[in-house]
C-alpha cells in the first residue's frame, strides 16, 4: 500500500511540474507577444535548378556501369565546354545581356486566406528585382473562401502583371471560387488533367436559431442605424424583405466576379462558365478558362532558366502555433466528411 502510494505520488508531482512547465512556457510567450516588437517574418530564397539534374545523376550512379559513367562524364563535360563557349560568342556584343529566372511562388489557402499576409511580401520581394526578361510561376491551391480575402490575393497578383513580368499560374488540385479568382489574372494559365477549376458564383449561408430561441422564451433584440445594416441575422426572425435585400447583395458580388474574370480573360463566354459550377482541367480547357493541360512539375523540367523558389513566413508565437495545430486539426476532420460526398474516379 504504501509503495502504491509513493508511485502514485511521484506521477503526480511529475504531472504537476509538467503543467506547471507548460503553463510557465505559456505565459512567458504571452508576454513576449505584448511586448511591442513587431512580429517580423523572412524571407527565403531556394535555388531549385539544379533538382531535376540532381534526380537524374543519381539515378544513373545506379543503373549505369563504370565504363558507362566515365563515358557519360566525358559527354557532359565536352558539352557544357560548347555551350560555354556558344553563350560567350553569343553575348560578347551584349554586355548587359543578362538570362531571365524563372520566380516560383506556392499559395495554398482556406476559407479566410490567411496566406495573403504572406503573398503580399512575396510579391514585393519579387518586384524590387525581377525584370522584362524574368517569369513568375505561381503555383495555388484554394477552393476558395471570403471574397475580400480572396480579393486582395487577387490584387497582389495583378501587382505582378502591372509590371508586365510575364506570369503562369498553375493548377494541380484545385483553383476554384475566389482561387479561380486569383488564377484568371495570370497570362497563362496551366492545369493538371483532373484539376478542379471554375466555381464563378457567390455563396452564402448560415442557420437560423430563431425558433430556438422562442421555443426556450429567450427574447433577441438587435439595434441598428441605417435600413440595411442588419439584413439577414442568426438569431432574429427574418422577413422575405430582408431575404431579398441579402440575395441582392449576393447578385451585386457575382457581377463584379463576373466583371473581374472578364476583364483578363476576354474571350470567355461569361454567361455559360459563371454559373457557380466547376470543371475538370480538360473541360476546363474546352471553356477557355485554362490554356494549357499541363502539371506544374512539367512546366518546371521545361525551362532553360533558373528557378528560384520565393517563401516568406512571419515569426509565430506559441499561441498561435498552438492554434494552427487545433486548426489543422479541425480542417482534416472537414476534409474527411467532405470527402464522403465527392464523385471517385
Amino acid at each position: 500500500m504504501l509503495e502504491f502510494l509513493f508511485e502514485y505520488g511521484l506521477f503526480l508531482a511529475k504531472a504537476i511540474t509538467l503543467v506547471v512547465a507548460i503553463a510557465a512556457v505559456i505565459v512567458i510567450a504571452a508576454i513576449s507577444s505584448k511586448s511591442g516588437k513587431a512580429n517580423k517574418g523572412s524571407l527565403t530564397v531556394h535555388d531549385i535548378s539544379d533538382k531535376f539534374e540532381d534526380y537524374k545523376s543519381q539515378l544513373q550512379q545506379q543503373l549505369l556501369s563504370d565504363d558507362q559513367l566515365k563515358a557519360l562524364t566525358k559527354a557532359d563535360k565536352a558539352a557544357a565546354k560548347a555551350k560555354r563557349k556558344q553563350d560567350k560568342e553569343q553575348h560578347k556584343d551584349q554586355a548587359n545581356a543578362r538570362q531571365g529566372r524563372l520566380f516560383v511562388i506556392d499559395f495554398k489557402a482556406g476559407i479566410d486566406a490567411a496566406e495573403v499576409s504572406n503573398l503580399r511580401e512575396e510579391i514585393t520581394a519579387l518586384l524590387t528585382v525581377a525584370e522584362a526578361q524574368d517569369e513568375l510561376l505561381v503555383r495555388v491551391e484554394s477552393g476558395g473562401g471570403m471574397v475580400h480575402a480572396y480579393g486582395l490575393a487577387a490584387s497582389q497578383l495583378d501587382r505582378v502583371r502591372q509590371a508586365q513580368i510575364p506570369m503562369t499560374i498553375s493548377v494541380d488540385k484545385v483553383a476554384a471560387s475566389g482561387g479561380y479568382m486569383m488564377a484568371c489574372v495570370a497570362n497563362k494559365v496551366i492545369a493538371a488533367p483532373f484539376a478542379i477549376v471554375g466555381s464563378i458564383g457567390v455563396i452564402a449561408q448560415l442557420p437560423n436559431f430563431s425558433k430556438v430561441l422562442k421555443k426556450n422564451d429567450i427574447d433577441f433584440e438587435m439595434h441598428t442605424a441605417g435600413e440595411y445594416k442588419r439584413t439577414i441575422t442568426m438569431f432574429g426572425e427574418n422577413s422575405d424583405e430582408a431575404r431579398a435585400k441579402f440575395k441582392q447583395e449576393l447578385e451585386h458580388t457575382h457581377g463584379l466576379f463576373k466583371q473581374f474574370v472578364s476583364k483578363y480573360r476576354p474571350e470567355l463566354e461569361i454567361s455559360k462558365v459563371a454559373t457557380g459550377e466547376h470543371w475538370f482541367g480538360q473541360q476546363a480547357l474546352e471553356l477557355g478558362l485554362v490554356d494549357a493541360i499541363q502539371t506544374s512539375d512539367d512546366y518546371l523540367m521545361q525551362t532553360d532558366k533558373p528557378i528560384l523558389q520565393l517563401q516568406y513566413q512571419l515569426k509565430q508565437t506559441l499561441a498561435k502555433r498552438l492554434g494552427k495545430g487545433a486548426e489543422a486539426v479541425i480542417e482534416r476532420s472537414m476534409m474527411k466528411l467532405a470527402e464522403l460526398g465527392q464523385i471517385k474516379r
